[in-house]
Parts: C-alpha cells; sequence; structure tokens
C-alpha cells in the first residue's frame, strides 16, 4: 500500500520555523520527484517545493524562496521542508506528493496531476 505521511506542522509565531516531513513507503521513493503543497483556506492548492529524483535538483516557489530549504533522505524515503521565517501567509495545509521525474519534466514540476500519489496533510499556522 502506497502511503505518504506528513508530520511536524502545529502553531507558530510570525518569524518563527518549523520542519515538516514526509515518510513515504509502498513504491521505490529513490526514483519519485518529492513535492510539497499548500492549501490555504478558500484558496486553490498551490506548489511550495519539490525536489528532483533524478539529480536532487530543488524548486521553489517565489513566495518562499529564501525561507524554505527541501531536502530528501532516500535511505530513510524521507523528505523535509525546513521552514524558516515564516509568516501569516504562510498559514494552509501543507501536503507531500510523489510523481515520476520523466512526467514532471515534460508537462511541468507544479503540475499537479503529474503528481500520482499525495498524503493527507498536516496544518500549519502562523500567528501574527
Amino acid at each position: 500500500e502506497v502511503q505518504l505521511v506528513e508530520s511536524g506542522g502545529g502553531l507558530v509565531q510570525a518569524g518563527g520555523s518549523l520542519r515538516l516531513s514526509c515518510l513515504a513507503s509502498g513504491f521505490t521513493f529513490g526514483e519519485y520527484t518529492i513535492g510539497w503543497f499548500r492549501q490555504a483556506p478558500g484558496k486553490e492548492r498551490e506548489g511550495v517545493s519539490c525536489i528532483s529524483s533524478k539529480d536532487g535538483a530543488t524548486y521553489y516557489a517565489d513566495a518562499v524562496k529564501g525561507r524554505f530549504t527541501i531536502s530528501r533522505d532516500n535511505a530513510k524515503n524521507t523528505v523535509y521542508l525546513q521552514m524558516n521565517n515564516l509568516r501569516p501567509e504562510d498559514t494552509a495545509v501543507y501536503y507531500c506528493a510523489a510523481g515520476p521525474y520523466e512526467s514532471l519534466v515534460r508537462v511541468g514540476i507544479w503540475s499537479q496531476s503529474q503528481y500520482y500519489y499525495w498524503g493527507h496533510g498536516t496544518q500549519v499556522t502562523v500567528s501574527s
């Protein structure tokens, strides 16, 4: 059974930090690009960051560049999202997702339809 389980969310004050984890099982983790997405109340789900399975290249949405860092540990089947200098506008449910590198390169790294597996999300709330 394929599973992606997010953890590490919570309530933090503006300027604080959180580290999200995404633990994967049930598929060949090292062959999949992993992305983090978020959905704020009343808004569409948007891409935040992703890390390539091919070369470890990382990508960030403009809104989080310089504040968030994505990394992966293939030995632990885990991807991390270190979030620093959090802002109230970062408040959202954060999801991790896995997709094949080739499809994402062809269609676009933020193409959610190419992420085959999704977690259930973890809530991040940033107070002002």
